[in-house]
């Protein structure tokens, strides 16, 4: 259940990153739905890969290099979708960064709401 309500919450947060920035365009509610999990799905298995690759120039940089990162996750899922768009890499990480706050709100909230 609280993966089903997270995942919602999570579409709502992409549907609210596209109505606040206009670099980004969310078709519908059902392609917001298929953007998270594709998102999900990319966090979960290619974004550790990435940071282990990049570890040395997120030392450098004293982690800033995650924001490109989750950039980089943030455009790859919109090239592959359909309902899902992103005009460009500054597109990508600014809607990247609104998107990561929605959901570390997002995470709290569900911490608050779910506890055992």
């Amino acid at each position: 259940m609280k993966i089903i309500v997270r995942w919602l919450l999570l579409a709502a947060a992409l549907l609210l990153v596209a109505h606040l920035y206009p670099g980004v365009v969310v078709k519908s509610f059902g392609s917001a739905m298929i953007a998270a999990f594709v998102i999900g799905l990319l966090n979960t298995l290619l974004r550790p890969i990435l940071v282990l690759l990049t570890l040395p120039v997120t030392v450098i940089t004293l982690g800033l290099f995650l924001f490109v990162i989750n950039a980089l996750m943030f455009y790859f899922a919109a090239s592959m979708l359909d309902g899902f768009h992103v005009t460009g890499f500054t597109a990508a990480l600014i809607g990247s960064l609104i998107y990561t706050l929605c959901s570390m709100v997002i995470d709290v909230a569900m911490e608050r709401l779910f506890k055992r």
